[in-house]
């Protein structure tokens, strides 16, 4: 039995839906694989998203590990900010001793690995936008894919390295951003600063909320496909590298028809 490891920060109804998600996909026998634990940075208590995400994965009879990464910051106030994240890894790891798992899923974790625990595990994480494209949260992919007048971007597996965003590519997929129904939103912001739209209409903009509504329909399929991928041994990571199933090194594998199907299975079809 594949196993997978679970760490999430729990902050929202996404987390929710990504653990919900995988959950089906594997009682379905979609995926053979077995989640082996879940690890949340925050403990019952310090939010009512995440206490309803503790509660949510209790209720799938997963092992569950909690460790409050704001309480051990704060006892931790003096030396430098690395110093507590790689003494907190330290006390991750140590806690999930007892569990063994073959891909670890970052969905929704919200700190930086250290380099320690990049070497303890395979690890992989969803990021919101295509190989080469913007780096950071969401919502700094999208404003920055409007600033640079992008035609394209995606949503990417990669594997998680000391450096943000910067791992290898795992799997994609890419979407357009022209054409319909995105022109009459480009049309309506020809000009227009992007700091004033940041400023005036945020993510309620035409354009951001459209963009963002097609990512996220792929990010939940492309999460299931990488790791059916994993379990059937399509897709490895060996010594660092991403492999395929002869040991040969790629560099990420487009599954853009494959989610394209899953997300619009009537396009095209007559």
């Amino acid at each position: 039995m594949y196993r997978i490891g679970w760490f999430s920060s729990g902050r929202g109804e996404g987390s929710r839906n990504l653990l919900t998600t995988m959950n089906e996909s594997i009682d379905k026998g979609r995926i053979d694989a077995d989640i082996a634990f879940v690890f949340c940075n925050r403990e019952p208590g310090q939010s009512n998203e995440t206490d309803l995400f503790l509660k949510l994965v209790e209720s799938y009879h997963i092992p569950l590990v909690c460790f409050s990464s704001k309480k051990f910051r704060a006892k931790r106030r003096t030396g430098p900010l690395t110093d507590w994240r790689f003494e907190y890894d330290r006390q991750v790891m140590e806690r999930l001793k007892g569990f063994q798992a073959d891909i670890c899923v970052l969905a929704g974790y919200m700190l930086i690995i250290s380099e320690e625990m990049c070497q303890h595990y395979d690890m992989i994480n969803l990021h919101p936008a295509a190989p080469g494209g913007p780096q950071g949260t969401w919502r700094e992919v999208i404003w920055k894919l409007i600033e640079s007048g992008a035609s394209e971007t995606g949503v990417m597996m990669h594997l998680v390295i000391p450096e943000l965003d910067k791992g290898p590519p795992v799997t994609y997929c890419t979407f357009p951003i022209r054409g319909k129904p995105f022109d009459r939103h480009w049309e309506e912001i020809k000009g227009l600063p992007v700091n004033e739209l940041m400023a005036q209409q945020g993510d309620d903009n035409p354009l951001f909320s459209l963009i963002r509504s097609e990512g996220v329909k792929r990010e939940l399929p492309l999460i299931v496909v990488t790791l059916k991928a994993f379990s059937e041994g399509t897709v490895r990571i060996e010594e660092g590298k991403v492999t395929d199933s002869s040991g040969q090194t790629v560099k990420g594998y487009s599954l853009t028809e494959v989610i394209d199907a899953i997300v619009n299975p009537y396009e095209n079809r007559g």
